[in-house]
């Protein structure tokens, strides 16, 4: 028999790719406090000054999210821009290592941002569930609005549908061969023809001879 129970427990273990490190899983004991004390280090020192950040985490994530979208947005005209605005002032290897700085904080600020929306959809009560692997590599439900199953199968039905215009072909093949073969049937009768003229020439020949 199927235990809801360790469904449960295991849906709520469970953290999606990129979730940060130091938060507990959504569901489990101490994941409000984690979650609040990450975001509280990925935001400003001074948004600790605000009581409600701390009251109301999703007020905090929301903030965060904000923060990191405009941290990155940064790093990205900065990578940009860094030739035009340093290419006078820094020597080549400088100016490649300030480049490489863009870079390799740019990747950090992306995936800290993606953990910054995971765990703030988890604090407004969004669960994450594995998705089961199947051979073709595995499918995710599809979300509501989408396209039902009966539509599904419907556009799978429509290319079936269209091979039958090469069955039309097919006899349409099977047709003309047909009549090229009945072509050839009658090709005897016009080497009939001639071997019929032949004969009459022969005849004539001969009639002269007797004469």
């Amino acid at each position: 028999m199927f235990d809801s129970s360790y469904a449960e427990a295991v849906a709520a273990a469970f953290v999606p790719t990129g979730w940060p490190d130091g938060v507990h899983p959504p569901g489990t004991p101490g994941f409000e406090q984690t979650a609040v004390n990450w975001l509280l280090d990925v935001v400003p020192p001074d948004y600790r000054l605000h009581g409600v950040l701390v009251r109301h985490p999703v007020a905090l994530a929301a903030l965060a999210r904000h923060h990191l979208a405009a941290c990155v947005e940064g790093a990205r005209q900065g990578y940009r821009s860094a030739r035009a605005e340093l290419g006078d002032d820094l020597p080549p290897g400088g100016l490649a290592a300030v480049l490489s700085a863009y870079q390799t904080e740019g990747e950090r600020l992306v995936a800290t941002a993606r953990a910054v929306d995971l765990v703030g959809r988890a604090l407004r009560g969004e669960t994450f569930v594995p998705q089961l692997a199947s051979s073709s590599g595995g499918r995710r439900t599809a979300p509501a609005g989408t396209a039902s199953p009966d539509q599904g199968a419907g556009a799978t039905e429509g290319p079936a549908r269209s091979t039958g215009r090469p069955r039309g072909a097919t006899r349409g093949a099977a047709g003309a061969s047909s009549q090229a073969a009945r072509a050839t049937d009658r090709a005897p009768s016009a080497t009939d023809r001639a071997a019929g003229a032949a004969g009459g020439s022969a005849t004539a020949t001969g009639r002269a001879v007797v004469r």
